[in-house]
Formats: C-alpha cells, structure tokens, sequence
C-alpha cells in the first residue's frame, strides 16, 4: 500500500467530505464542498466522481482503493443503497457503479457506521465491545457495535437512532413521522430553535445576528453559546436534554460501554453533552446509567472519512 493511496469519502445530507487517509490515519488534501440542494442521482454521483478525482491529482499517487460513507440504508452484501431520505440514492447499485466509474476497487458502508469503523478501531469506542454511535448532523445517523462487530441488520437499517419518536406529537419529519429525535436535535433542529429564538427575542445575541443580515444557523448557535451569550446557551441545552431522551432509549436498549457522540452539532461540546449526561442519569435505567461513558468523537467530522478509507484499506489488504 506504500507506492499508492486510499482515498475516504464521507457524504453528508448538505457536504461531502473527501481526502487520502495514511497508514497514520492522517488526512492529506481534504477536499470540502458544500452540497447542493435539487442534485438529481446521476449528477450526486458525478459530484463524488469529481471530488475523488480532484483528492487523486492532488496526491500525484497511484489510487488502490476508495471507500465511502453514504447516509443511506445500505446492502453491505451487495453495494447497494437501498434507501436515503436526504439524497436520491434509492435502489443505487453504488459499489459497482462507483468502481466501474473510478476504476479501482470500492467500498461502501453508511456514513455512521463508517464512523463507527473509525472510533472503535482508533479512536473514543477503542477496545469496547458493545458502543453506540450517533452523528448529528443535517440529520442523525447511527451505528452499533455489538461484540466487536458493526450491527447492520437483517436489510442494513440498524443504528437509525434518528427516526426514533421521542416526542409523538412533534415536529412533522422528513421520514413522515412525528417527533424523531432528528428533529430536536440535529443540526437543522438546532438551527431551527436560534431562529425561532432570533424571532421572538430580538435582543438577544440571535436578534443582533439576523438585524445584522447574518444566517441564523445551528453553527451560530455553537458560536455564541461558547461565547457565553445565554440565550444561544438555553437553546443548546434544550437540545441537549432531548439528546439525553434519546441516548436513555439507547443505553436501556443497547446496553453499551460507550456512547460516541459525533458530527457537526458536537462542536457544542460540553455544553450539549452535559445536559444529555444529566437526563440519561434521570431517565436510563440503572446499572447501564452509571456505567456508560458519553463521550465526543476522537476524530471530529472526519470520523466517517478515516473509517471509510479503513474500510477500503481492508480491501486492499485482502487481495
């Protein structure tokens, strides 16, 4: 593997993230784009053509393998991406159509459970047995380790944490259910709360930011709840609690040794995570509560990058 590369794509319901991993899980010419909203499947699939490409001329060296995390339900046995509801992947026969297009071997998994790949091999699920997963994001993905194992189910749909109802009156979700945790507490609910705080308090710091003509995003919010504007600070902590009702569902079910918690939201930190921590010790059950850990993701938003190159090293070192 030493004369070529690996190249780990991670995609994303609103990015796509690409680079050449090493052997030192070091990343090198990361590529970052933001996607476009309307992509129909052919042009996504060009979109991902265009980004490995870019990595491969930048590193001028032999590309051997490309793996890739998709938000997508996906058959691991086959390549395929069965299902997504951010992107037009349905019945995608991705794996071969990537590989015939790239020209090299490829590797596909869920972008989560790519993380997952990630975190337990190297990074804040290493030398676990049973931990959980969950990147927060434009929506929520979610992976499952199950006796060292990434869980992927009979039809490759486990780890969906973000369609479970936690509210059955809530917020309608692009699934076309009521109340998923993806809508109260991904980075668009996240978004959504600034903005409605913006609206009804135009004083605060989100006031400020929309009479300024600034975006009101949930990376503002990040912004200035560390910059200690409160309001921004009661709207990441309700997010957070919510992020507590959910990780109390998963470790009653799971019963893991690790809670990984990754994505863009996690750029709140502490101040998300404490909140969460709080509810799952009021809500979880004991002795799962006490003993879990709840912890961020080592690698940050480039965790289902490195565990999709791992997952084309594996190819490479199986030929």
């Amino acid at each position: 593997m030493s004369a070529g590369c690996v190249i780990g794509v991670d995609l994303g319901g609103t990015k796509l993230l690409a680079g050449v991993v090493g052997p030192d899980l070091n990343v090198r010419h990361r590529v970052f784009r933001h996607a476009r909203e309307g992509k129909g499947t052919e042009q996504l699939l060009d979109a991902l053509v265009e980004a490995v490409e870019e990595v491969r001329n930048a590193a001028g060296r032999e590309l051997t393998a490309v793996g890739f995390g998709i938000p997508s339900l996906v058959d691991v046995r086959t390549g395929t991406a069965a299902t997504t509801v951010h992107l037009p992947l349905r019945d995608v026969p991705f794996r071969d159509v990537m590989a015939e297009r790239l020209g090299v071997p490829v590797a596909v998994d869920n972008d989560a459970n790519a993380a997952m790949v990630a975190e337990h091999r190297h990074g804040a699920a290493r030398g676990t047995r049973t931990a959980a997963l969950l990147t927060l994001g434009t929506g929520i993905g979610g992976g499952i380790l199950v006796d060292g194992q990434v869980l992927h189910g009979a039809h490759g749909g486990a780890g969906e944490w973000g369609h479970m109802v936690i509210d059955v009156d809530g917020p309608l979700c692009t699934c076309g259910n009521r109340g998923c945790l993806e809508m109260l507490v991904s980075g668009t609910a996240l978004g959504r709360a600034a903005r409605l705080a913006a609206e009804e308090l135009p004083d605060s710091g989100f006031g400020q930011a929309l009479r300024a003509g600034r975006e009101i995003t949930g990376m503002l919010a990040t912004e200035l709840a560390h910059d200690g504007d409160p309001v921004a600070r009661e709207v990441v902590t309700v997010v957070g609690r919510h992020l507590g009702v959910g990780l109390s569902n998963v470790i009653n079910i799971l019963n893991p040794e690790v809670v990984v918690v990754g994505g863009g939201v996690i750029a709140a930190g502490e101040l998300l995570l404490e909140p969460a921590r709080e509810v799952v010790a009021q809500r979880a059950l004991a002795p799962s509560r006490d003993q879990v850990r709840i912890v961020p993701t080592r690698f940050g938003d480039a965790s289902g990058m490195v565990g999709a190159a791992l997952l084309a090293m594996d190819l490479v070192d199986a030929r």
